[in-house]
């Protein structure tokens, strides 16, 4: 990763993922970010002043999605329809960063809310769906960063080398076990992850990571089933969606199958992608 350029004395300006440019007089430093993009943006150094959440988050911040966050020392301003324009605007921030899932609609916010936010500061939309592989999310991410002047760790770059390694040795031991990605939503109903639909499942996919996928058919993104064909899959690692909307996985449905936790909405950075291999890596371990 190139380092930040010096701060400028004239306009900031970035181009987001709908091809909007947003611009300001100097470069913002007081940021309110969708909560994947402000556990994202710490990771480069920069800590927003506030963070929302999605449809799926309530009263408070999702603890599971908020990465290195200290939730405490920033505002939450609700989530979805919940979401105060005005009481976000109070707080006089100079950009908003969230994220979109294709569309080019920003994610958490309604749109009526969304079009007021960016009639009064600049919005920054970034792609984090299923258009986008896990590498280009996380420069899209590390550039924005970058005009902001945060820039990560540079050992963070190592970091994730030598987790793709470990997880490339991990899977190509004999006998490779399935992997299920999936999230609970109740004692009838699961849904399935589609492994073609997630950056960070295609991107273990591409590492040699066997995963499962129901046949065609149903949702794009999920597939929702009963947990009688789930199981059926045989699967001997599951990643269960750990998010407070997800249901938790009783492990004794899998019998002796390993389950660990996912975060469909990772931070996207070089050390969270880091610690997601690592974490896969070592399940696949005999």
């Amino acid at each position: 990763m190139t380092a930040p350029t010096p701060t400028p004395t004239g306009t900031w300006t970035f181009t987001d993922d709908r091809g909007q440019l947003s611009s300001a007089p100097r470069r913002p430093t007081r940021v309110v970010a969708y909560i994947q993009a402000g556990a994202t943006l710490l990771d480069h150094g920069i800590r927003p002043l506030g963070i929302f959440g999605s449809y799926h988050d309530g009263d408070a911040p999702d603890r599971a999605k908020s990465g290195l966050l200290a939730l405490d020392e920033v505002a939450y301003f609700g989530a979805g329809e919940t979401l105060d324009p005005e009481r976000l605007l109070a707080a006089a921030p100079d950009l908003v960063v969230a994220v979109s899932y294709g569309g080019n609609l920003a994610y958490g916010i309604a749109p009526e809310a969304a079009k007021h936010l960016e009639e009064q500061v600049p919005l920054v939309v970034l792609d984090v769906g299923q258009g986008r592989s896990l590498d280009e999310v996380r420069e899209r991410f590390a550039a924005l960063a970058a005009s902001l002047g945060g820039m990560e760790d540079p050992a963070a770059e190592a970091a994730l080398d030598a987790a793709r390694g470990r997880l490339r040795a991990a899977s190509a031991l004999p006998d490779p076990p399935g992997v299920l990605a999936l999230s609970a939503a109740g004692a009838d109903q699961v849904h399935l992850a589609r492994p073609h639909a997630w950056p960070d499942l295609r991107a273990l996919a591409a590492l040699g990571v066997n995963l499962l996928d129901r046949p065609p058919g149903g949702g794009a993104s999920w597939s929702t089933t009963g947990w009688s064909e789930a199981v059926a899959l045989a699967p001997r690692i599951v990643l269960a969606d750990g998010r407070a909307n997800a249901v938790p996985v009783d492990p004794a449905r899998f019998g002796d199958a390993r389950v660990i936790p996912w975060n469909p909405e990772l931070p996207a950075s070089r050390a969270a992608h880091a610690r997601f291999f690592d974490a896969v890596a070592r399940a696949l371990a005999p």
